[in-house]
């Protein structure tokens, strides 16, 4: 069927020249298959299809085809009129092919005479409008959605909020924030809120807040100390979110909520595992207390030092003075460098420091630098003190077994907050919780070893024509207390006797067994004159009727006599000892190794070697322990060719400077105890003998 011309519709009684140009799309159709009769020129253009005499829905397809049946249908029904807005069409635009756009369509039933019923369509373009009201809708979800996670937050927790301008400047008053810090508004205006923020979190919390403003981030989070209308200070978290239209900011929601709870439980969590973590990975006691300072400086304190008691286990006397030994001295960087951390100090009966040690309670002070005096302060400390514009300090006990082994002090200085109870709380907890009393434990142990080892490490006999030095140095370890012992002394006949000797293992125990093997090879050695094979020999059977358990030891015994054809000789046995060293005054060394036997304590030979060695004149012999050569990871024949150069290097200093450049590379490094006894002869005959020993 054609489409009717305008000849036709006015037979019909329908004038529809009249809308050929006008400017929205107009069709007929007639009947209910809804043949198309007529369309306008726009109409045309736009939905070029159907062809005029075809049902109108054949120039669609998909859902537009189903819906141009279901209103078509509806209209020519009921006669009632549809309007559909926004409707998406697949529509021509001239030179460029379709494309998706949106239209009014209102569908409005007709009759004609000849024609019957029929559909007046007529559409009006509305892409722009729709287009515009989804980017306005997709603006409005978003701001709702911001701001309905800023009111959950808000249900949620005592928080404030106000609102700020695109630059970041508060525009709107906040009667919360005002209630909270004391600010008016005309205080808090603008980037007056800062003001709040303690002196040394505002300049970079106003820096990062002027960066998110450039940047402007989806969230912008900052934590920082806030000062409330009582003037007290608490860590506080800032949160803001841009709000946008159009893609522009155009305000931002802040947020900002107390979190002194969390930030004092994540504080004491992660400083008790730093404690924990560089104490137990410490090798002494004295690098633990080293590294226990750095913990609690800077986090808690600008400075600390750590103190230990040289008379622990003993407590203090009331009315003497207090002796300590100053291990560790943390001080903040940006503060003048405190005074070095080894050092011994004295304080009166009446000073902070006695007290702590007789109350076993912490004492803390707030004072003005000026105010101190000598008497009140730590030797040397006061100009320090005051440089340092200290203004508070505490001073707390470390118990161990009832007793103080330890002191800890705490200063704080300049515009940081004087120490709170918070804090001193704090640092007990690190010093209890961290393994320290256990190291205080271990030194404590070392310090009765070593002593029951002074006390029977005796010095050497002294003569007039023969130079004995002897060394012990306890192993930097204070886990490990050894049995390392050397020993001299002068026979009923004027021979002199040199030993040294090693027990097997690093505690009290082996320090016990020392003392008990050492003063066995002295009875052994003056109950008769035999070769010094022999009397170890005795010494091993004497140890295992004793005790079968007692632990194995390494020993070298041996005799200084006058050689027949005059001169000096060594007569000597090896326990399974490293071998004596001789060095000439050429400095020509080498090792004594030809009286190999195995270990005191294994009772595995009834027979023991000795041999004797001739002694040039102003030689050097040495015994030592397996400390002086050993090192981890390295083989003993490295440490022994050490030893042997090193010696022939400095022999020419005198004996007792010998001994102690010998242990200076050993004592830096080495993880065990050393022992040296070294006897230096006459350069040439000096009489018959050795004189009668002098006193010691």
């Amino acid at each position: 069927m054609e489409a009717m011309d305008s000849g036709e519709a006015a037979r019909d009684g329908l004038s529809l020249a009249l809308l050929d140009s006008a400017p929205v799309a107009m069709a007929v159709t007639w009947g209910s298959n809804h043949v198309l009769a007529y369309r306008n020129i726009l109409y045309g253009r736009i939905l070029p299809g159907p062809l005029p005499g075809s049902p109108i829905a054949e120039g669609f397809t998909g859902q537009v085809r189903e819906d141009a049946e279901k209103w078509f249908g509806h209209v020519y029904r009921t006669g009632e009129t549809v309007l559909l807005k926004g409707y998406p069409i697949a529509a021509t635009t001239p030179g460029e092919g379709p494309e998706d756009r949106s239209f009014d369509f209102r569908l409005t039933p007709i009759n004609a005479e000849s024609r019957g019923r029929g559909v007046l369509v007529v559409g009006v373009e509305v892409t722009e409008q729709v287009l515009s009201e989804e980017r306005n809708r997709a603006l409005s979800e978003e701001r709702r959605r911001i701001l309905h996670r800023y009111e959950s937050l808000l249900s949620t927790a005592e928080q404030k909020m106000w609102v700020t301008d695109p630059e970041g400047r508060v525009i709107e008053r906040s009667p919360a924030w005002e209630k909270e810090t004391g600010q008016t508004w005309e205080e808090a205006r603008g980037h007056g809120w800062l003001n709040t923020a303690h002196p040394a979190d505002r300049g970079p919390l106003a820096e990062a807040w002027l960066e998110a403003v450039r940047n402007t981030p989806d969230l912008f989070e900052y934590g920082y100390r806030l000062r409330r209308r009582d003037g007290v200070y608490r860590h506080s978290l800032v949160r803001a979110v841009p709000i946008r239209e159009a893609g522009e900011v155009v305000e931002w929601v802040v947020v900002y909520t107390d979190v002194e709870s969390k930030w004092i439980h994540d504080r004491r969590t992660e400083l008790l595992a730093r404690a924990a973590t560089v104490v137990t990975d410490s090798q002494d006691v004295l690098e633990a207390c080293d590294s226990l300072s750095w913990v609690i400086v800077p986090a808690l304190a600008d400075a600390c030092a750590i103190y230990l008691l040289p008379n622990y286990p003993s407590t203090a006397t009331p009315g003497r003075p207090v002796s300590v030994d100053r291990v560790a001295n943390a001080v903040r960087a940006g503060l003048p460098p405190g005074l070095a951390p080894r050092r011994e100090e004295r304080f009166t009966a009446d000073s902070a420091f006695a007290q702590v040690m007789r109350d076993r309670r912490p004492i803390f002070a707030s004072f003005h630098p000026d105010d101190l005096t000598e008497e009140e302060t730590p030797p040397g400390t006061l100009d320090w003190l005051r440089e340092s514009e200290a203004h508070s300090a505490a001073i707390l006990p470390v118990v161990v077994d009832g007793v103080v082994a330890a002191i800890v002090t705490a200063v704080v200085c300049g515009e940081r907050d004087p120490i709170s109870p918070a804090d001193i709380t704090l640092m007990r907890e690190l010093v209890e919780h961290a393994p320290l009393a256990h190291a205080l434990q271990l030194y404590r142990t070392q310090r009765l070893a070593l002593a029951l080892q002074h006390s029977l490490l005796t010095d050497p006999p002294q003569f007039e024509d023969l130079e004995i030095e002897a060394r012990y140095l306890a192993s930097p370890t204070a886990a490990e207390v050894g049995g390392d012992w050397y020993d001299s002394f002068v026979l009923p006949d004027g021979h002199l006797v040199v030993a040294i000797g090693d027990v097997a293992g690093h505690d009290l125990e082996a320090a016990v067994t020392m003392s008990k093997m050492r003063n066995m090879l002295r009875g052994l050695a003056a109950d008769r004159l035999e070769p010094p094979g022999d009397i170890l020999r005795r010494l091993d059977g004497a140890t295992q009727l004793l005790d079968p358990e007692e632990p194995t030891a390494t020993c070298v015994l041996g005799r200084l006599e006058r050689a027949v054809g005059g001169g000096w000789q060594f007569y000597y046995s090896i326990a399974g000892h490293p071998p004596p060293l001789l060095v000439s005054p050429e400095g020509e060394a080498r090792f004594l190794e030809e009286a190999h036997n195995p270990l005191i304590g294994l009772g595995l030979s009834d027979f023991r070697v000795d041999a004797i060695e001739p002694l040039p004149a102003g030689s050097t012999l040495m015994l030592y322990t397996d400390g002086l050569v050993e090192r981890p990871g390295e083989h003993l024949d490295d440490g022994l060719d050490r030893l042997r150069r090193h010696a022939a290097e400095v022999v020419e200093m005198p004996l007792a400077l010998f001994c102690d450049d010998l242990l200076s590379e050993p004592a830096g490094i080495g993880r065990d105890d050393i022992a040296i006894i070294a006897v230096r002869l006459p350069p040439a005959e000096a009489g018959p003998g050795p004189a009668a020993p002098g006193p010691g």
